[in-house]
């Protein structure tokens, strides 16, 4: 079977029909072409973000617990075992409506979020650190999206999280990967580009939006981070450079 070739936030993915994506309301999905697949989307009154155990819900490892878009690879008996439980999901939805099908589809995205969760965990490192710091990241990584149009300093965030910047410093060098600052400022680009990219706002609308005072500051942290200006990156989008919003060549 051909791949599923999506683009996420312009990152071009093909996805094979042994893997399986977790994506949250904040990525921009554009979709390329999709021989087939299986959706499960459910949104916060069905499974709240704060009900549930923090590494299944959607603050967990999933969702807000990773610096990379969780691509999970599955085994054949992954693949059975989530299957099994989609044909389940499937069935219950044509059942007639009652006061228990609620708490059961409830049930099955749980098990489903857990039977997912432990094939990513299995798939990366993530020993590293104990439940409590792992709990610290996901929570710092789920603030980012909260705040991240208002705040842009790790110490606003460690305010938040009643820590020093210097522990989340600590923290994050641990995992070899990005510092917390950058984990802020990928984010606003995130932001940034999906605004120029995708609506009519002006440059100087959108920097007040990302909570930049005047668009001189905007411009500079988005030419230090991407390169160019934000108007050059708008023009790249007019002309072809760079995917626009339908998944096309502009």
């Amino acid at each position: 079977m051909e791949p599923s070739q999506i683009r996420i936030d312009g990152q071009p993915i093909d996805l094979r029909p042994d893997q399986l994506i977790c994506l949250t309301e904040f990525h921009k999905i554009e979709v390329l072409s999709v021989p087939s697949a299986l959706l499960i989307r459910f949104n916060r009154a069905f499974f709240c973000v704060l009900d549930h155990d923090s590494q299944v819900g959607c603050k967990g490892i999933l969702f807000f617990g990773s610096s990379q878009l969780p691509i999970l690879h599955l085994s054949g008996t992954d693949r059975a075992k989530l299957g099994a439980l989609c044909e389940v999901f499937a069935i219950e939805m044509k059942e007639e409506a009652d006061q228990l099908q609620l708490e059961m589809l409830q049930m099955l995205l749980k098990r489903f979020l857990i039977l997912c969760t432990r094939i990513y965990k299995s798939q990366v490192n993530l020993d590293v650190l104990d439940s409590s710091q792992s709990d610290l990241v996901r929570e710092y990584n789920y603030l980012i999206e909260v705040h991240f149009r208002q705040k842009h300093t790790v110490a606003e965030y460690a305010d938040l999280l009643a820590k020093s910047p210097k522990t989340l410093s600590n923290l994050f060098s641990k995992l070899g990967k990005k510092s917390p600052l950058a984990f802020i400022q990928d984010r606003i680009m995130l932001e940034a580009k999906r605004l120029i990219g995708y609506t009519d706002k002006s440059i100087k609308e959108i920097g007040y939006e990302l909570g930049f005072e005047d668009i001189q500051g905007f411009s500079r942290f988005f030419k230090k981070n991407e390169g160019c200006a934000p108007s050059e990156f708008k023009e790249k989008i007019r002309l072809g450079k760079i995917a626009n919003s339908t998944g096309k060549e502009a």
